[in-house]
């Protein structure tokens, strides 16, 4: 069975390869690579997967799940700008893809010993662009 968490957040980042020009980063991420940053309402939903217990219904206790995510995830990432406020991302490129990696790696231990495991870490960047990650292309 699957069950999923949302979390919101808001955050801003340049897409930008340190090192290249602004006409090279311009030629990868266009206006994305604009110095001035710019900013997302991301939407994070996070899915476990598991058996719900015969005593309690749940696969797990969502408000644990909600805590996780809060300290995880929105603390660090809300109203921040990723490139300069989170550390990870001062010489990887916040793309959608990096910001779903990294936010894996960061709750991938609080599932391991547990019995929801991670399945799915879904992050939406605009109502029209989100990236889905599983951990496989680790």
């Amino acid at each position: 069975m699957l069950i999923t968490r949302r979390a919101e957040f808001s955050a801003s980042h340049i897409c930008a390869i340190p090192g290249l020009s602004p006409e090279e980063n311009y030629a990868i991420y266009g206006d994305e690579s604009s110095p001035n940053g710019h900013g997302h309402n991301y939407v994070l939903e996070v899915v476990l997967e598991g058996t719900p217990d015969p005593k309690t219904g749940m696969i797990i206790d969502l408000k644990d799940v909600k805590e996780i995510l809060e300290k995880e995830v929105v603390q660090p990432f809300d109203h921040r700008h990723l490139n300069h406020e989170v550390s990870a991302f001062k010489e990887t490129v916040p793309t959608p893809e990096n910001i779903a990696i990294y936010i894996w790696n960061r709750l991938l231990p609080y599932f391991e010993n547990s019995p929801a495991r991670l399945a799915l870490v879904r992050l939406r960047e605009t109502d029209d662009l989100y990236v889905e990650y599983d951990g496989s292309s680790r």
